[in-house]
């Protein structure tokens, strides 16, 4: 017997705070990561200065999370920060024309860039860090947002001796990206309460007349609607439709319908709140005098929500996404998952990184690099994973159910963000 229909669903469509309430918000948390993220970031990775430049329009990626939502920022942009000690903490000097809000030190208020690059060269040398770190990373993209040209301006900028002394702040940028505060997290349910509230609208008669809603209809549905609700997407939209062996044959390869005995599957995401969503979930189209989805559906779902406690049982801080991807997949196969397969990354201020990636697609053994990242506390990951097998009576082929939920690991636990799904969205 499946589950009953979570409680959301009949709730009204979540609330989209405005513009202008969004800024507080965003203000109040980087203010608040500043203050929480931003010291563990910088000395457990033993960096005393962290330079972050980049160009109006060629954003370093790390550069947008340190920002205000509604700055304009012009020309060239340098960030320094300092580690003064656990007396003097940590400080924050923006030399821009850029408006911070109050949230750095702003010692230039010229517009010649000359005296941007001079002032940087004088910061430098008062403070003489041991351990400059600027963001050249090899591994995650994240981290490697210093132009080739800025990094050549920098180097002809400071003296020889803290020319030495620069070194890619790949560790400390991952870790500040990927790490979540308090309020990140409690804004995350948020978040993913409006992506779910959209998804159930594309898995409506509002979105689907079948037999004549095509599967590019939706993905443009789904687009439109992020959009008019002022909304960006995290990533481009996809929706599938699975299809048994009997309806290919009757209405044949060239049939772009979508119709009754379908199931349509969705992976899509939006970024709201500077948080990004990433989710997979399932519709069945009912054939006349059905009510609800095939029994086969409903035992691989279970299946599939067997794999995904497994995964969320198994995060321990300190393992690699490797390690993480060894344990889960050995032990659903121990414990008789059908064809278990695991290809979760991290979420949160970005969406495939920079936290430890724990599978891909087409590799289920090791992934070199961002595979080699360790789990830390307050990350969020999306749980995405698949089990599959055949099933005679609809396919020749294996029916693969993949499921994709977000979920953050955090006082040692990994827990859901927003629930899961337990029922197939019925049209």
């Amino acid at each position: 017997m499946a589950e009953p229909l979570p409680a959301a669903v009949s709730l009204p469509f979540p609330q989209i705070l405005p513009l202008r309430q969004r800024s507080d918000v965003i203000r109040r948390v980087v203010k608040q990561r500043l203050e929480t993220v931003l010291p563990t970031a910088m000395r457990e990775n033993g960096f005393d200065m962290w330079l972050i430049l980049c160009q109006e329009d060629d954003w370093d990626p790390i550069h947008d999370t340190f920002c205000p939502m509604d700055p304009w920022r012009p020309i060239l942009q340098m960030l320094v920060f300092f580690d003064g000690g656990p007396e003097k903490g940590i400080e924050g000097i923006n030399i821009s024309m850029t408006n911070m809000q109050g949230l750095f030190d702003s010692p230039w208020q010229g517009k010649d860039h000359s005296e941007q690059w001079a002032l940087l060269r004088k910061i430098v040398e008062e403070r003489d860090p041991k351990r400059i770190g600027i963001n050249i990373g090899n591994v995650q993209w994240a981290a490697g947002g210093l132009t080739h040209n800025l990094y050549r301006q920098l180097v002809e900028t400071l003296p020889e001796k803290y020319v030495r002394r620069l070194e890619s702040a790949e560790p400390m940028a991952v870790h500040w990206a990927s790490t979540l505060t308090a309020d990140e997290i409690e804004l995350y349910q948020h978040v993913a309460d409006v992506a779910k509230g959209i998804i159930a609208e594309c898995y409506s008669r509002k979105a689907i007349t079948p037999g004549v809603t095509t599967i590019e209809d939706l993905v443009w549905y789904y687009w439109q609607r992020v959009k008019d609700l002022g909304l960006d997407l995290s990533f481009r939209p996809f929706f599938f439709r699975c299809r048994s062996d009997a309806d290919e044959a009757r209405f044949g390869p060239d049939d772009l319908a979508i119709r009754q005995g379908d199931f349509v599957r969705c992976d899509v995401g939006i970024k709201y709140l500077r948080l990004c969503s990433d989710h997979q979930q399932w519709a069945y189209l009912l054939r006349p005098g059905e009510t609800d989805a095939p029994d086969f559906a409903y035992q691989l779902l279970g299946e599939a929500r067997r794999l995904q406690d497994i995964f969320m049982d198994e995060f321990r801080a300190g393992l690699t996404g490797n390690e993480l991807l060894t344990n889960i997949l050995g032990r659903a196969r121990r414990e008789g998952v059908p064809e278990p397969k695991v290809y979760s990354h991290s979420l949160g201020l970005f969406l495939h990184q920079p936290g430890p990636l724990i599978g891909l697609p087409w590799e289920q053994e090791r992934c070199a690099g961002r595979g080699d990242v360790k789990l830390r506390e307050n990350n969020a990951f999306t749980m995405e994973l698949s089990v599959g097998k055949i099933v005679p009576e609809w396919s020749e082929k294996e029916f693969r159910l993949g499921l994709e939920e977000d979920v953050v690991f955090t006082d040692g636990r990994c827990r859901l963000i927003h629930g899961r799904q337990t029922r197939f969205h019925l049209i």
